[in-house]
């Protein structure tokens, strides 16, 4: 049956204790979630109209004053300031190079190689009279120290130290044995005192006084606790039921509410403000623009245009009177002879292709 109900998807019978505490935890649910929705809903709607308003235009002006106040001086600063000291840096550094590379090439290699020779010549030397000190030294070592060394470890050390191995090893045999005999006394006397008394408490009191508390616990688990986990768990499940149902509620109710002042909102405010720009202000605005604003352009084009012709003719007299002065001063300029071509030097089909062309026959 329980497959069959869970196949056909099915809700399973509910007890009477799951519908007398669904209706009440609904509505109670429901009170406290209205508000909380309704709130939720218009910091979003403030928060969304606060972006698009006042966070973007702010971040934009942000960005395009970050813009002006840093990147362009710090553009300038690299092109105009940073390259010509960087290039001239590297300049500096080059010809540096190339005067420590004539140093090193002309002066200190010559140097080195003068000193190399006589640091070989002066180890050699050097080399000579330590292996001569070395071997000296050493011959002494051996007849003063190591040959000295070798006869008292032989006839004197080696004999002592066999002497206390083999009396320590006859005290460590001692002490071994009494050890033993010490540690067989006090195993038997902790058995007897502490070990045998532990194990009958163990068997006759705590293990019989465990087993009543496991068999009053699984009674207590099984007659107390699972009920009551049972019955928190309905409350729990209906209590989460009841907080999304109401959550879905509270949403339509504040959709609704929205819409209503979204209503009131429109024909108190936007449709006025709408009516006095369409019939007040934009007849207004035409006007001012036929009236004002037209004939000022047209006369700022007026005057710009005078006033260009004006420039026109200021550098018109001012190229004459140039031309006037260095006439003056320096008298008529030459003519230049220009060189015609002669009619047998100029460039015509028949000298480009290099054969003449008959003209044209008429039949």
């Amino acid at each position: 049956m329980d497959l069959e109900k869970r196949g056909t998807g099915e809700r399973p019978p509910e007890g009477c204790l799951v519908v007398a505490v669904r209706m009440p935890v609904r509505i109670v649910v429901l009170v406290l979630v209205v508000p909380v929705r309704v709130a939720w809903d218009a910091l979003v709607v403030g928060g969304r109209f606060l972006r698009d308003t006042v966070l973007r235009p702010l971040g934009r002006a942000l960005t395009w004053l970050g813009r002006v106040l840093v990147v362009v001086p710090l553009v300038w600063a690299y092109r105009w300031l940073l390259t010509p000291i960087g290039r001239a840096l590297v300049w500096f550094a080059r010809r540096a190079g190339d005067l420590l590379a004539w140093v090193y090439a002309r002066v200190l290699t010559p140097i080195g190689h003068a000193a190399e020779w006589l640091l070989r010549r002066l180890g050699l030397v050097l080399a000579a009279v330590g292996a001569a000190v070395l071997a000296g030294a050493a011959w002494l070592v051996r007849w003063l120290l190591v040959a000295p060394a070798t006869w008292c470890w032989t006839w004197i050390l080696t004999p002592v130290g066999r002497a206390l191995v083999w009396c320590g090893r006859g005290l460590w045999r001692v002490l071994t044995a009494v050890a033993a005999g010490v540690g067989v006394a006090l195993c038997w006397t902790c058995r007897v005192l502490f070990v045998l008394p532990a194990l009958a408490v163990w068997r006759w009191v705590l293990t019989p006084v465990g087993r009543a508390l496991v068999w009053c616990g699984r009674g207590l688990w099984r007659w107390v606790l699972v009920p009551v986990g049972r019955a928190l768990a309905v409350v729990g499940r209906e209590v989460a039921d009841a907080l999304g149902h109401a959550w879905r509620v509270a949403g339509r109710i504040s959709l609704a509410v929205g819409r209503f002042l979204g209503t009131v909102l429109r024909w108190l405010v936007v449709e006025p403000v709408r009516w006095a720009y369409r019939r007040v202000l934009t007849p207004v605005g035409h006007a001012v623009r036929e009236a004002v604003l037209r004939p000022a352009a047209r006369a700022a084009r007026q005057v710009g245009r005078a006033t260009r012709q004006a420039f026109a003719a200021a550098r018109g007299i001012a190229r004459q009177t140039g031309t006037d002065l260095r006439r003056a001063l320096l008298g008529e300029p030459r003519p230049v002879a220009r060189r015609e071509p002669v009619a047998a030097e100029t460039r015509t089909l028949e000298t480009r292709t290099g054969r003449e062309v008959s003209p044209p026959t008429r039949g």
